[in-house]
């Protein structure tokens, strides 16, 4: 995992620049599995919402993916969520964490 962040977390010119900055943010092993089992929720209500066939499922969604990370940073990191300044590299790096851990690249 590469630990290393940019100098000022305020501007990133790309997703790669942004993405060592949330690695940074998200050092402490419970935050990284509470945002997984968020992610892994988000992936999964869609499928949850077509099976019994109520669209009102999807709003776990939100709730899925925020609750976990939020809980993660403001219990265990003691930082502020990156989805606050930086909501759309935010939401891909979740994503891209979440793929990080399943092949192995970051540690569960």
């Amino acid at each position: 995992m590469n630990r290393s962040a940019p100098a000022s977390p305020s501007h990133f010119a790309s997703f790669a620049d942004f993405y060592p900055f949330y690695l940074s943010e998200h050092r402490h092993p419970v935050s990284r599995r509470l945002h997984f089992f968020g992610t892994a929720i988000v992936l999964t209500v869609p499928f949850i919402a077509f099976a019994v066939g109520n669209p009102w499922v999807l709003f776990a969604i939100p709730v899925a993916g925020y609750g976990f990370a939020w809980i993660g940073h403001f219990f265990f990191e003691g930082n502020r969520p990156a989805t606050f300044a930086h909501p759309f590299y935010s939401l891909a790096a979740d994503f891209v964490l979440f793929r990080d851990i399943l092949v192995g690249r970051i540690r569960f």
